[in-house]
């Protein structure tokens, strides 16, 4: 099926006192062999962090790791030194590589975050961690899509370790259009607001899994959208 519409009600779901979290494919203790990604996007997850909340240092291994903050701020710190604050409009990129830990933790002790924290599996294993980051807001109140992470040399976006996959976020206004990009596997996520993908309706938390599906048209409803886009083999 080259398009595959996920409502958001359709993901599993975490809710902690903490944390209420959405995930697109199978993540944790929840588990669907038939759900596992889509092309090389393996995590889509969206989570809400309650003020004062947040992960704990933790580790990874070999995978690239996308955060997009959509509202609030996150505090990051990871072992190659990197203390800083992540907000929306920031793109950041971790390489877990050989080896990384880290923590993400609420910066507020009020007000919730809002992110989406993405993975696509790496080109290479066994990398040196790293982490980057670009304030693409100016990018952004352009209009249309913006490439935000890439393995493909794109200028201004965080470069990920992976040729075939390309991050694209943008915040559109009511009525404006924008082509999704064409590659072998496309996953269109509506993470705030409302859109329609050559006319099928996409709500806050839908997604649209292509396949093959060429180049279709993203229209944001009267509410505007706030969407990402990846583009894999």
């Amino acid at each position: 099926m080259p398009v595959d519409v996920r409502p958001a009600k359709s993901r599993f779901h975490t809710e902690l006192d903490w944390l209420d979290s959405w995930h697109s494919f199978s993540f944790g203790p929840h588990h669907d062999p038939y759900n596992v990604g889509h092309g090389l996007l393996i995590v889509n997850n969206d989570d809400v962090v309650r003020a004062g909340g947040g992960f704990g240092t933790h580790g990874h291994r070999d995978m690239e790791i996308v955060t997009w903050v959509l509202d609030g701020e996150l505090a990051h710190r990871d072992s190659t030194g990197t203390d800083g604050i992540i907000y929306p409009g920031l793109a950041q990129r971790m390489s877990a590589g050989s080896g990384i830990r880290h923590s993400e933790m609420n910066a507020s002790a009020t007000a919730d975050v809002h992110l989406v924290q993405m993975w696509v599996l790496p080109d290479t294993d066994g990398i040196e961690p790293g982490y980057e980051q670009r304030d693409l807001n100016d990018a952004l109140r352009a209009g249309g899509l913006v490439v935000v992470a890439s393995g493909q040399g794109h200028e201004h976006a965080v470069s990920i370790h992976q040729r075939d996959a390309v991050l694209s976020a943008g915040r559109l206004d009511a009525g404006d259009e924008v082509t999704v990009p064409d590659a072998p596997h496309v996953h269109v996520f509506v993470a705030v607001g409302d859109a329609a993908l050559d006319g099928t309706p996409l709500g806050t938390g839908d997604a649209a899994r292509l396949t093959d599906a060429g180049t279709p048209t993203l229209t944001a409803g009267d509410a505007g959208t706030e969407v990402l886009v990846w583009a894999t083999a």
